[in-house]
């Protein structure tokens, strides 16, 4: 995997790096540049520095943040050092405890102070920790892969969000796996749905597996927490901080009954929550079956009236010339025009007509339930023109497109072009696109689109 926040030399000095995978235009039109005034911190024994970035740079082609260095470790690398199927604990189990221990002395001392809180943002270096400014860091981790920052609970704030993350952390080191790996991972969060502590490492010793689980239940009701989330972390640190370099005086022997008694519970356990969980959750989902029935009857309705009205005054490309279809195309996948859209293919992939469809139909059930005639998703384009201001959410449909010829002409009854454009979707980061199109004569002699071949990057 491209590590987007590293340390590495830049013009001869080491620094800070991080790539955002932009190129210059994309910087700029994105308004990047806005996370240059964004606060990092040094956190050392008795003092917080601030950080801030220096510059920005063009590095074969993408724009490179840099800042003042900081020689360390990146937290999540540490704990991916650890054996999924750990029985001995060796020098990374103990790197990365003494990490998460620096970790949450440097959250602690900073108190109130807003910091980044994905392990993948933090650097260590013995007592010394650099936190990575939040924004500028969420996007390089999102372009590296990590879409899903499996260590906190988007729920949680303050010191309950650091508590729980350092339970997620001591979990990942103390049993080797991570606690949390199902794709519904923020409500397995929500809901306390993990194997607990106790389980996933009996030999633990006993209080500081029940502090893990206390802080890994703080997203879910306040019944289940007994103890003050600053009470959980100082009693972590207090049992941390004397194990020396001895990470086995964390746990205690286990009989071979007791062992066997535990892998019984273990599979019990598993079994009971399977199903439960899945009955719970198939129960939550159809809590409002009857409503999601209605604006399905209405949803259905409203299509219904749509194909009538439709096949009366169904759209053509009639009269258009080739590099017209195209672009009219794109209008309509804008405005989530679906049946001009399907009147322009001609055996092409209809992927962009389903999802045209798709926000088509949503757009039109929100206007329902909000009481409203105003359009629910604004084009990029008409973004674009008001400033282009991230986040986009609401933001639908394609910018900066330019047509090319290829090969093929009118008289041959056969023409390709390549499309160049950026796609931008709610609440999601842009694509680039590039499409080969190939359009042919139908036996009405209207030009449409018979194949598109498609590649893109975020």
């Amino acid at each position: 995997m491209q590590r987007r926040i590293y340390i590495s030399d830049l013009d001869n000095s080491p620094s800070i790096n991080f790539d955002t995978g932009l190129d210059p235009r994309s910087f700029a039109r994105t308004k990047m540049s806005q996370c240059m005034t964004e606060l990092g911190y040094v956190v050392t024994s008795g003092r917080i520095d601030k950080w801030k970035a220096a510059g920005v740079k063009e590095v074969d082609g993408v724009m490179r943040v840099w800042g003042p260095m900081f020689s360390g470790t990146r937290l999540d690398l540490l704990l991916e050092n650890i054996n999924p199927d750990v029985t001995d604990y060796t020098q990374a189990q103990f790197a990365a405890l003494k990490a998460v221990v620096s970790w949450i002395k440097a959250k602690l001392q900073l108190g109130e102070t807003v910091s980044v809180l994905n392990p993948g943002a933090a650097f260590i270096q013995d007592n010394n920790v650099f936190f990575a400014p939040d924004q500028l860091s969420n996007r390089c981790l999102y372009i590296e892969g990590i879409k899903t920052d499996s260590y906190n609970c988007p729920d949680l704030s303050g010191i309950s969000s650091i508590t729980f993350c350092a339970g997620v952390m001591l979990y990942r080191i103390l049993a080797g796996f991570h606690p949390f790996t199902s794709s519904e991972i923020y409500q397995d969060m929500r809901e306390g749905i993990f194997l607990p502590v106790n389980l996933a490492v009996p030999a633990l010793n006993e209080k500081l597996s029940a502090l893990i689980q206390t802080a890994m239940l703080l997203p879910v009701e306040k019944k289940y927490v007994q103890k003050p989330d600053t009470g959980i972390l100082t009693e972590i640190l207090e049992i941390l901080t004397t194990i020396n370099d001895d990470v086995s005086s964390l746990f205690v022997p286990l009989s071979a009954e007791k062992k066997s008694q535990i892998e019984k519970e273990k599979k019990l356990y598993l079994i009971k929550r399977n199903s439960v969980t899945g009955t719970k959750r198939f129960v939550t989902r159809n809590k409002y079956f009857v409503y999601g029935i209605t604006a399905a009857v209405l949803i259905g309705l409203f299509i219904i009236v749509s194909i009538i009205q439709s096949r009366a005054q169904r759209p053509t490309t009639a009269g258009m010339t080739p590099d017209t279809v195209i672009t009219s195309y794109f209008e309509a996948f804008s405005i989530l025009d679906h049946q001009f859209m399907e009147a322009c293919i001609m055996g092409a992939s209809k992927s962009d007509i389903n999802v045209a469809a798709s926000y088509f139909a949503v757009s039109r059930a929100r206007q329902a339930y909000e009481y409203t005639t105003e359009p629910i998703l604004k084009t990029a384009q008409e973004w674009i023109e008001q400033g282009g201001e991230l986040p986009s959410p609401d933001v639908f449909g394609v910018t900066d497109l330019t047509i090319e010829h290829l090969s093929g002409s009118v008289y041959d009854g056969e023409i390709v072009f390549r499309a160049e454009y950026i796609l931008w979707s709610p609440n999601e980061h842009s694509l680039t696109r590039t499409d080969i199109i190939t359009l042919k004569l139908d036996r009405r002699n209207n030009w449409r689109i018979t194949n598109i071949s498609r590649t893109e990057s975020y």
